[in-house]
């Protein structure tokens, strides 16, 4: 069955997301006077990330809204279980401003969506919410590069379950089999996608390696000659 439309992962997969937010936490730390409460600042990003994981993974597994998580990552790093949700809320928002100051797409992001343009439809599934990334995309310049955006939470249920990515191809009209999503988590994107019945791609920016049931790209450039075919074309362990 041909690949008529490729589904998209935005964040470290066209947005460089982990740039921004160690970039973007660096400014917030200064701008309010945290620093000091940490031994360094790259300990203080290291605490940041730790807890954006743990978090996320709850908000994906159904445990907590999306709005709750993120204030509990902000309480558990400020060690101030009773910071309300009005105070959470405004040190997230201050954080937002530098993250945002930070936001670029990859260099590969836009020359691959033009090269795919002609012939594939595209949207997004991000387990994010619409607000944020509808958002995001708009300010990067993209938002009209893509059919539907669809997010998990305003589904109820987020990647890996096949449930989100049925229902983004259901958004385009289109079955499973003629859809590849392209992200950059090989497990909640790539093979949460393969079963499912999309064609799964991990985008394996760092070169992990390491998972050659996956099909495996290390750059966006690689990814027009693997959706038509040429299978010469891609990561040495992409088609074993």
């Amino acid at each position: 069955m041909p690949i008529r439309a490729v589904l998209w992962d935005i964040d470290d997969t066209i947005f460089d997301y982990a740039r921004a937010d160690v970039t973007g936490m660096r400014e917030h730390l200064t701008a309010e006077g945290l620093v000091d409460g940490f031994d360094s600042v790259d300990q203080a990003l290291r605490r940041w990330q730790e807890l954006t994981v743990v978090h996320w993974r709850r908000f994906e597994a159904g445990g907590v809204d999306f709005l709750e998580q993120r204030r509990e990552r902000v309480r558990d790093f400020l060690d101030a279980p009773a910071l309300t949700a009005a105070e959470a809320d405004g040190w997230f928002e201050r954080y937002l401003t530098h993250y945002e100051a930070a936001w670029e797409l990859f260099p590969d992001a836009v020359p691959v969506l033009d090269a795919l343009a002609a012939d594939y439809r595209h949207a997004v599934l991000s387990n994010s919410s619409i607000r944020n990334q509808d958002r995001k995309l708009r300010m990067l310049g993209v938002r009209d590069r893509f059919e539907a955006v669809v997010c998990a939470a305003e589904l109820g249920f987020a990647k890996p379950a096949a449930e989100a990515f049925h229902a983004a191809c259901a958004a385009l009209g289109l079955r499973p089999g003629e859809v590849a999503y392209v992200g950059d988590q090989p497990d909640i994107d790539a093979r949460g996608a393969a079963l499912a019945g999309l064609t799964g791609i991990w985008l394996d920016r760092g070169g992990r390696g390491g998972r050659p049931e996956l099909t495996r790209i290390t750059d966006l450039h690689q990814l027009p000659r693997l959706l038509r075919g040429d299978t010469r074309f891609g990561a040495s362990d992409t088609f074993g």
